[in-house]
């Protein structure tokens, strides 16, 4: 009996990785092919634009994803001092914890030399701040619990406002009102545009998006 035991949790431990590392493909989106007036967008890998449906939907924008993407409006710039606020709700569907937040300091969006700061949160109320240069990313921080954060409900909701705040030389990252994390400015990318990105198969209301220069 209790070698029949001793190979029953054996197996289980075997098991629960391979359940954690199920894959998880992009969902079959359909998409107009088109973006609201003003707006631009990277899919990641390169996927058509019409994998990504992107409607406007008062207050705001709705968007739901097969593939990942980055959105953003090019007037949307600064240099210097700025507040940087985002509105985001995450609606029920995800399967996996995917992060949904916002970016700055964004250079050549559509090149090959991309790069940007990117700020996200995640479902289970974590958050995460990377750099991307090209195809390679860093972290800046890794993901990180935070009570700032609002974490989903039961039926898979949560709302949040993101900020970031650039000011003589530093930068603060906030979750509805309070820092979660601060940095050296030189640190991090503060000089380009403002956008969100929000990771595959997620469904993301954009209540705002809005850049108050200092």
């Amino acid at each position: 009996m209790r070698r029949l035991l001793a190979s029953t949790a054996f197996a289980l431990m075997l098991a629960a990785p391979a359940a954690a590392q199920q894959p998880d493909p992009d969902k079959a989106v359909q998409g107009s092919g088109t973006l609201p007036a003003g707006w631009m967008a990277r899919v990641d890998g390169d996927a058509p634009l019409t994998k990504v449906k992107f409607e406007t939907m008062p207050p705001g924008w709705h968007i739901t994803l097969g593939p990942a993407a980055i959105f953003y409006q090019p007037a949307d710039t600064f240099s210097g001092n700025a507040h940087l606020v985002a509105t985001l709700h995450l609606f029920p569907g995800a399967t996996h914890p995917e992060s949904f937040g916002m970016f700055l300091g964004g250079q050549d969006l559509q090149g090959a030399n991309q790069s940007y700061t990117y700020f996200l949160i995640r479902g289970d109320g974590k958050f995460l701040i990377k750099r991307r240069k090209g195809d390679a990313t860093t972290n800046v921080v890794g993901w990180t619990a935070n009570a700032a954060i609002k974490a989903a409900d039961s039926t898979g909701h949560s709302s949040n406002e993101l900020s970031i705040l650039v000011k003589d030389g530093k930068v603060s990252f906030m979750a509805n009102g309070k820092e979660v994390y601060s940095a050296n400015a030189a640190d991090v990318d503060t000089k380009g545009v403002v956008g969100v990105r929000i990771n595959h198969n997620l469904s993301i209301h954009l209540e705002k998006l809005q850049v108050h220069r200092m």
